[in-house]
């Protein structure tokens, strides 16, 4: 399962030369994360009521090109890879109209009860999340 959604770059997104300021690349991934866990039909919240929090224990970004205001991007999630303790997402953003890479990610969240604990192996609402979005 991919998730893609657009999001057009605005002047707060960006720094002092007008490109994107390379913390809101990191904002928009944590959207891409969240919503793919939506459409899969898992809630952050519900997560966490039943005592799962997903931090990032990882996040390898190399930056390709700038991305400058007004610019409308694609940012592009998927779960490219899964632990018994930890899921490896990919994540990628371009330039919605000519696929221009600006951005290639992999970020490396880990299961922990809400008090920080880690979990020795993935709740089962997890496992169920991977299988469903693996298809």
């Amino acid at each position: 399962m991919k998730h893609e959604f657009e999001q057009k770059v605005f002047y707060s997104d960006t720094d002092a030369y007008g490109v994107v300021w390379h913390g809101s690349y990191l904002r928009w991934m944590e959207m891409g994360r969240v919503e793919l866990c939506e459409k899969a039909g898992y809630s952050l919240t519900k997560l966490f009521e039943d005592d799962v929090t997903l931090p990032v224990a990882e996040i390898n970004v190399r930056y390709k090109s700038p991305a400058k205001l007004e610019e409308n991007l694609l940012i592009e999630t998927t779960l490219i890879e899964s632990t018994k303790i930890s899921m490896t997402f990919g994540q990628k953003i371009y330039n919605a109209e000519n696929k221009k890479l600006h951005i290639d990610a992999k970020v490396k969240v880990v299961a922990t009860h809400n008090d920080g604990n880690l979990y020795r192996s993935l709740p089962q609402d997890l496992v169920n999340f991977i299988e469903k979005v693996k298809e």
